[in-house]
């Protein structure tokens, strides 16, 4: 199973985030499948690549609570088509 997940860069108390699609079954830090965006908190700035997620939601990928967070945020489930099985709208 693939989720969308962060991945913590950046040096000690400067954390930046790649959101990555990986495996389940990987740590945190493991080889990823594809690179989809980045979270900076520190600038609160995010980068999305909204084709690549939507690809991967509609493959089956499972964001986590944060991804979730971000992707809400971005407005990113409003671009899914209406009759997905998996839809994710969590409000």
């Amino acid at each position: 199973m693939v989720k969308l997940r962060l991945k913590r860069c950046g040096r000690k108390q400067r954390a930046i985030y790649r959101i990555v699609a990986i495996d389940v079954r990987s740590r945190r830090e493991g080889k990823d499948l594809r690179k989809v965006g980045f979270y900076d908190p520190m600038k609160n700035k995010t980068y999305l690549n909204v084709p690549l997620i939507l690809y991967f939601l509609e493959k089956g990928a499972q964001p986590t609570g944060t991804v979730q967070n971000l992707l809400n945020k971005a407005e990113v489930f409003k671009e899914l088509p209406p009759n997905q099985p998996n839809q994710m709208k969590f409000n």
